[in-house]
């Protein structure tokens, strides 16, 4: 019989467990895994319970001895964070760690934590194991001092002569993006404005950094002494930065001084504003051409805006013609309109341009201001140069049918936590929930207005994306947010780990 290679089989050699007796592979210990992790525990030495602290006001963990750190629930921040508690984990190689899902009102974080360690020469154990940290409330010194008073540095007084309050609605919302509330002391609501309060003066100059990046503003400082000490040469100040922004809003109809409109291309006086950044930007509605203010030629000749928000009325659209022209997403055409209020009544129309012919078909309804009948006080003849001025400037396409639908909105945004104004009349209420109002209907008929704006969905709305909405009748056109949009809101699970 001849034997082929394949005959014979190499079979490793084994061993007994000198514990157990089990069949093993040689090793140096001589030892099963099961004996061996019996034997040894190489998370002795590591805490698998541990108590953190965390400010419910600011959101933010304890980092021994007294650093406060910002980390959002399940993040990579909370887990170094957590990770860095744990006495005795240098010891050891860590291989992963994760969360593990626990009931958020329990005030538990689990973390799921795999290790490795060399036992013996070349025999290395691996262990996994779960450490639970209790998460109990302690104020940190910052909240602690906001509850209390006189402990603020500086102050950031930001003032707008306008008769709205739609400009703060929407500095607040790009606050509130870009978090630069996150060091305020507090936030208390004035007549004309808001008040920041900070613990450092630096962070009251950085504040006013972010208002030169979003909004036309100039700003001056003061302090004041509040206690010295002589001895060890010790003085404590009270820094304020009177900040304010430019009167001129958007939709507001301006008319330049002339050396200011000649140093924008010698356009015409007559402008609307369509848009407020740390930039004034202005259009012609006749001609389409528009021009750039930048905040400091504003303030070397400032000057206020001569109709706004309140005076603008309703205008039918009887008949429109495009022209040509383009600038941007405007299209300039010649309109054909009718007051709202005399439609039905009289047959008094108005010929006028637009710049709204992209968007502005007959039958629709537009806001505008009516120039022939207006009274203009702020007018500057002098700076027309004799031009003749148009009978209407249509401003805004609107959507009267959509209003009448009570409660159409799935969506909303957020507010500030301000100190409420003590003394509040009651007509001073009423016009903030209409000024309020106001600055939702511009950020729902107007995309690019709350393209910088968080949404958020409402709780218990729901979304269909445009695509799949039924036929609505005459304003299928209608701008609302889409359900790409809208942001979950997550803020309520963090406040509740």
């Amino acid at each position: 019989m001849q034997m082929t290679p394949d005959y014979f089989t190499q079979t490793a050699a084994r061993i007994l467990c000198c514990l157990c007796g089990a069949a093993i592979e040689p090793n140096p210990s001589n030892m099963c895994v099961n004996c061996i992790r019996g034997q040894i525990d190489i998370t002795d030495g590591i805490p698998k319970q541990l108590t953190i602290f965390f400010c419910g006001h600011c959101g933010r963990y304890l980092s021994p001895p007294d650093t406060w750190i910002f980390a959002e629930a399940e993040s990579k921040e909370l887990l170094g964070y957590l990770l860095k508690r744990l006495k005795g984990l240098a010891k050891v190689k860590l291989v992963d760690a994760n969360f593990v899902w626990t009931e958020p009102h329990s005030r538990r974080i689990k973390v799921k934590i795999t290790v490795q360690q060399e036992v013996f020469t070349s025999t290395i154990l691996q262990q996994v194991f779960i450490v639970e940290f209790t998460v109990q409330n302690q104020q940190c010194k910052d909240c602690a001092a906001s509850f209390t008073d006189h402990t603020w540095v500086a102050v950031v007084q930001v003032r707008q002569k306008a008769e709205h309050k739609r400009t703060f609605l929407y500095l607040e919302q790009l606050i509130l993006k870009y978090s630069a509330h996150l060091q305020t002391k507090r936030i208390q609501e004035m007549p004309d404005g808001l008040d920041f309060y900070f613990g450092h003066k630096s962070h009251a100059a950085k504040f006013v950094d972010f208002l030169q990046q979003v909004v036309p503003v100039r700003y001056k400082t003061s302090e004041k002494l509040v206690s010295s000490d002589v001895k060890s040469n010790i003085f404590n100040f009270h820094y304020s930065f009177s900040v304010e922004i430019a009167p001129i809003c958007r939709d507001d109809l301006v008319c330049l001084p002339r050396a200011v409109a000649q140093t924008l291309g010698n356009v015409s006086p007559f402008l609307l504003c369509i848009k407020v950044t740390n930039v004034l930007h202005f259009l012609d509605v006749n001609t389409l051409q528009g021009g750039e203010m930048m905040a400091a030629v504003f303030w070397q000749t400032p000057f206020r805006s001569i109709a706004g928000h309140a005076q603008m009325i309703e205008y039918i659209v009887l008949d429109i013609s495009p022209l040509g022209p383009t600038r941007g997403k405007y299209v300039l055409a010649d309109v054909m309109v009718a007051r709202a209020r005399d439609f039905g009544h009289n047959d008094i129309q108005f010929y006028a341009r637009t710049h709204l012919g992209h968007i502005l078909r007959a039958g629709d309804t537009a806001m505008g201001y009516d120039i022939k009948s207006g009274n203009f006080n702020d007018l500057d003849v002098t700076s027309m140069h004799g031009k003749e001025l148009p009978d209407v400037i249509l401003v805004r396409k609107t959507y009267p049918e959509r209003r009448q639908i009570k409660n159409s909105r799935h969506w909303v945004i957020k507010s500030l936590e301000k100190e409420e104004q003590e003394g509040m009349r009651r007509n001073d209420l009423a016009k903030a929930e209409h000024d309020m109002e106001q600055f939702l209907r511009d950020l729902e008929e107007d995309p690019d207005y709350r393209a910088n704006i968080n949404l958020y969905k409402a709780p218990g709305a729901t979304v269909k994306p445009k695509a799949m909405e039924e036929d609505g009748g005459d304003e299928d056109d209608f701008p609302e947010p889409d359900i790409n949009e809208l942001i979950e809101d997550i803020q309520e699970m963090k406040l509740e780990m």
